[in-house]
């Protein structure tokens, strides 16, 4: 058990000696104060665990001393003990951040229980999740062996998903290097099945695939439209599951939770391929075919993403519905700003589509800026910023204004990222595509081991510009590097979050339904 230095604050402090000595009899050393003033004082000299702390003391209130501890010491511990059960006091209480409150008189054993659910109760639950984890670890690495359709895979991602947060939260790295591991275990069963089964997916008519950026609209939204719902679709670019996790509790203040599901991204896991493929309701191939003017090539300058709307206008063509709807990309804070200014006019739309870049700045930033790339340094820390963000963004709130109307929420992406590690030898030409995770071009030299190839780019929905042209995809962490200036090439891009190849991180992406809390 710990042993804590406990300051107790109580104008009555004599009183107290059994409690006192029952303390220092466990191993606790007490200190004692008769008053707020001297309390306030002994905070800012000294370190302690917790403070117990009375509530109805003359001069400067229980209320007061809480106060001023928590602008001096916002972590340290204060329990509130109190003979007041108003609830008014206890809302004032909880409004000034206490951490706990007995209701006097306190025996002994309820002081010892305040200390360990204050002080010692992180080391507790620390203890425990790894202890939960090591447990379910030899389910999980079976579960993993014998994954062999996509809603087990659903299943599985969000398992690890799971205790890699639940550990992450706990504080506890000693089971770090063993989740880690496992998740490269699992990308690499999951890799297999991708080779296995995802050019069935394209295969006419097939009933057996999952959902995909393409099915959408038509899945999700034109049957609410048709129903005569307003909807508004927050696409957040290169969001991971993980990072929806995180921002989930923080959202559900506002937006509750109808429905979480994991979908399927496309190959490449890119902007250019999957995010187009999420507006028109088609595969690239279908686009390129149907709508050149609204599609360039890897090698063709110019954005690639430039004609989301006018593919999205097509969509509601071909499928004969008229829909008002609003288009609006967020590059930056000041325009999302301006559009949050303007939800009285988006709200008149039957459909608002707002698409924010600031994930997959994120990631590339991270890649090019030595700052970003320190201040990110890993998958926590790479959470913890799109959190931060998040919470001072103008996406916030635009959640927040959008909880006070009638309409259904979407938030989903195109894609995710993965952090990668391991380089792959691979040559092209002049006119092979630039990507770290997949490549497309004619001339392309590499072990076919360590990538899935798809020579037959029509057989899964992709374009091509030369009859001999093929796709290629990096698997798990790996990522493609170019045999001339290899170590400096390598070097620059270890450990940086990309996309567009083969992983659980990139591949199973976050498709949330969310309602108004009312």
């Amino acid at each position: 058990m710990t042993k804590a230095k406990v300051l107790w604050v109580d104008d009555e402090i004599d009183l107290l000696r059994i409690q006192i000595l029952y303390l220092e009899e466990k191993g606790h050393t007490v200190f004692t104060a008769n008053n707020g003033f001297d309390a306030v004082e002994l905070v800012k000299e000294n370190n302690y665990d917790i403070v117990f702390l009375d509530e109805n003391m003359p001069g400067i209130s229980g209320l007061d001393v809480l106060s001023e501890i928590k602008r001096i010491k916002p972590a340290l511990p204060v329990v509130m003990v109190t003979k007041n059960e108003e609830e008014d006091i206890m809302d004032d209480a909880v409004g000034s951040k206490i951490d706990d409150y007995l209701i006097k008189p306190v025996n002994p054993k309820q002081i010892i229980l305040a200390i360990k659910k204050n002080i010692e109760n992180r080391q507790l639950i620390s203890e425990k999740t790894s202890e939960k984890y090591q447990s379910e670890f030899l389910k999980l690495n079976t579960e993993i062996s014998q994954a062999g359709t996509y809603h087990e895979w659903y299943n599985l991602y969000k398992d690890l998903v799971y205790w890699e947060l639940e550990l992450d939260k706990s504080g506890d790295h000693t089971m770090d290097e063993v989740l880690i591991q496992q998740k490269k275990d699992a990308n690499i069963e999951f890799s297999k099945f991708i080779k296995n089964n995802y050019k069935d997916w394209f295969v006419p008519d097939t009933k057996n695939r999952p959902k995909m950026p393409f099915d959408f609209f038509r899945h999700e939204i034109i049957p609410l439209l048709d129903a005569k719902k307003k909807v508004c679709v927050l696409m957040i670019d290169n969001l991971r599951f993980d990072q929806w996790q995180l921002l989930q509790p923080v959202i559900n203040q506002y937006l509750e939770t109808e429905k979480e599901e994991l979908w399927f991204s496309m190959l490449p896991t890119a902007t250019q391929y999957a995010r187009n493929a999420f507006f028109a309701g088609l595969t690239p191939l279908e686009i390129s075919r149907r709508y050149p003017q609204y599609w360039l090539n890897d090698e063709e300058e110019g954005g690639k993403n430039a004609h989301e709307k006018e593919l999205l206008a097509e969509l509601f063509l071909r499928y004969r519905r008229k829909v008002k709807f609003s288009y609006d990309k967020i590059l930056n804070n000041k325009f999302g700003e301006k559009v949050n200014e303007n939800i009285a006019n988006l709200m008149q739309n039957q459909l608002s589509v707002i698409i924010y870049n600031f994930v997959d700045i994120l990631s590339h930033a991270r890649t090019d800026t030595k700052m970003i790339r320190e201040l990110a340094d890993g998958e926590s820390a790479y959470r913890d910023l799109t959190l931060t963000w998040f919470e001072h963004s103008p996406l916030l709130n635009l959640i927040k204004l959008l909880a006070q109307e009638d309409v259904t929420v979407f938030i989903t992406t195109d894609h995710g990222t993965v952090n990668v590690d391991n380089p792959i030898k691979v040559v092209g030409d002049r006119h092979t595509t630039a990507n770290l995770r997949y490549k497309q071009g004619r001339n392309l030299a590499y072990n076919k081991k360590e990538i899935f190839e798809i020579t037959k780019p029509e057989s899964v929905g992709l374009p091509v510009t030369n009859i001999s042209s093929s796709y290629i995809f990096a698997y798990n962490s790996d990522f493609f590097a170019y045999p001339n200036n290899y170590n400096h090439y390598v070097k620059y891009y270890k450990n940086t979050f990309q996309h567009g190849g083969i992983s659980l991180e990139e591949m199973l992406i976050p498709c949330i339904k969310l309602k108004p809390k009312r």
